[in-house]
């Protein structure tokens, strides 16, 4: 789903300009209608609403609450479209009306995923079958209509995998508390068990002799702890129960990968999260504010002692019709800075990257990226398709971007690589494609400080 445009606000006010004749007007909420949510509870609805029945807004004000209503409702995920606009007037009330195209939910679809890190890091195995995970993925977004979530993975293939998760996020009368519970199994045949030329180095079980089937296995038991006492802001406490083990061949090409030369190690993981979201769609921010802070406690004794503080921080703003400016900056903290290569993993992991420097991951305890963009939208439109009730089109938005990237990691114990305990900087130029779903697609050309230049892909899917 992409942003409706500033006009249609225009359009879903007006007649309340007309009425009143000026924003300063104040005028009260009389009923509040919901229209189009076949599975989604109205309570969850008038959840994300900072308007309730009664309340006493100006004109101006009640432009803005309709305005960040809609975001809110759509960054929920749930939904299509979203149009809030005044019903009718009865005096100085305003009856409000809320139409909503829920999204389908249910996704029982065959997974087919490469193993490798991203696409550039498969394309240098020359996009081998070999590589692939394949199975089955169950996801239900919307599994009671309370915005729960639903997820069974059964995968095979280059790894095995299995996946069950459930989160409730309101789970009480309030809507502020909410739980989730979980389990995980992944065996795998190929590991990276060193860093060497700043890249990923690779052992596979079927090529060596002595090793068995699987070269690390790891099972997982999570419970989840939701708090939403604000619209914007949101609290989760998260408890995992972990064991993780690996086989003799992994320590005999690096006797560093657990601490304390362990083969299997049981440890217990504590991570607090601090969320602030205030943005026009979470997914593709171009004006806004999200922070995340989160402190993680991973272990108890010396076989796996890790304490991490992480911070994120995505600002966007407009600058001129249809041009915008943002910025992401995502820093890491792990204490003690001594650690085996199991809790090593920094830039080039996740969403922590470089562009331009996609083919390389630097390891370390310590350190940042910031990542600089400049966006010009360039087209936007919609296919039709065969009208229904959730989907009578499809969006898209192309955008042109320009971007800078800096990063830095500090690595005590693994120096070797050529790209720790340096500043790197990257720039270059893009294009971005993003459509319903919440899908982007990103190309970027990019120069990097090395002399290297390429052309990257990066898909993101939050859905």
């Amino acid at each position: 789903m992409v942003k409706t445009k500033d006009r249609k606000y225009v359009w879903m006010i007006l007649p309340l300009c007309l009425f009143f004749q000026s924003h300063a007007q104040t005028c009260t909420i009389g009923a509040i209608g919901i229209q189009g949510n076949k599975k989604t509870r109205n309570y969850i609805i008038e959840r994300e609403l900072s308007f309730k029945k009664g309340d006493t807004l100006t004109i101006s004000a009640l432009v803005e609450a309709f305005r960040t209503a809609h975001d809110r409702l759509i960054n929920t995920h749930l939904f299509n479209d979203v149009v809030i606009y005044a019903k009718s007037f009865t005096g100085y009330s305003v009856d409000v009306q809320i139409d909503v195209k829920e999204r389908w939910y249910i996704f029982p679809v065959p997974y087919f995923k490469p193993v490798d890190r991203n696409f550039t890091a498969w394309s240098q195995k020359h996009y081998s079958l070999n590589r692939v995970n394949y199975g089955g993925k169950f996801t239900h977004h919307n599994f009671t209509g309370r915005n729960d979530n639903l997820t069974a993975w059964l995968i095979t293939g280059y790894a095995r995998q299995f996946e069950l998760y459930y989160n409730q996020p309101y789970a009480d009368k309030t809507l502020k508390h909410g739980f989730g519970f979980g389990f995980n199994y992944i065996a795998q045949k190929e590991l990276d068990v060193r860093t060497v030329g700043d890249q990923q180095a690779f052992i596979n079980s079927d090529t060596i002799p002595y090793a068995g089937k699987y070269l690390s296995q790891q099972f997982s038991f999570s419970a989840r702890y939701f708090y939403r006492p604000r619209l914007k802001v949101k609290h989760t406490v998260n408890f995992t129960l972990v064991s993780t083990s690996i086989d003799s061949a992994v320590t005999v090409w690096n006797p560093k990968y657990l601490a304390n030369d362990r083969r299997k190690v049981v440890y217990p993981q504590l991570t607090y999260t601090l969320n602030y979201t205030d943005v026009d769609y979470v997914s593709y921010p171009l004006n806004g504010v999200i922070f995340e802070t989160s402190l993680m406690r991973r272990g108890i004794d010396r076989n796996m002692n890790l304490w991490m503080l992480s911070t994120r921080l995505t600002r966007s703003w407009p600058l001129a019709r249809k041009l915008w400016f943002g910025f992401e900056n995502i820093n890491v903290l792990k204490g003690p800075l001594s650690q085996p290569f199991y809790n090593q993993g920094l830039i080039g992991y996740g969403d922590m990257y470089i562009r331009g420097l996609d083919r390389y991951v630097i390891d370390g305890t310590a350190g940042g990226i910031l990542r600089n963009t400049l966006f010009r939208e360039l087209v936007n439109f919609n296919i039709p398709i065969r009208r229904s009730v959730s989907h009578d089109h499809i969006p898209f938005r192309i955008y042109a971007t320009a971007f800078s990237d800096y990063g830095y990691a500090y690595n005590q114990d693994f120096r070797t690589n050529s790209l720790v305990n340096r500043i790197l900087y990257t720039g270059g130029f893009g294009l971005d494609l993003v459509t319903f779903y919440d899908l982007s697609f990103k190309f970027a050309y990019s120069f990097n400080q090395l002399g290297q230049k390429g052309l990257f892909l990066h898909i993101r899917n939050d859905f």
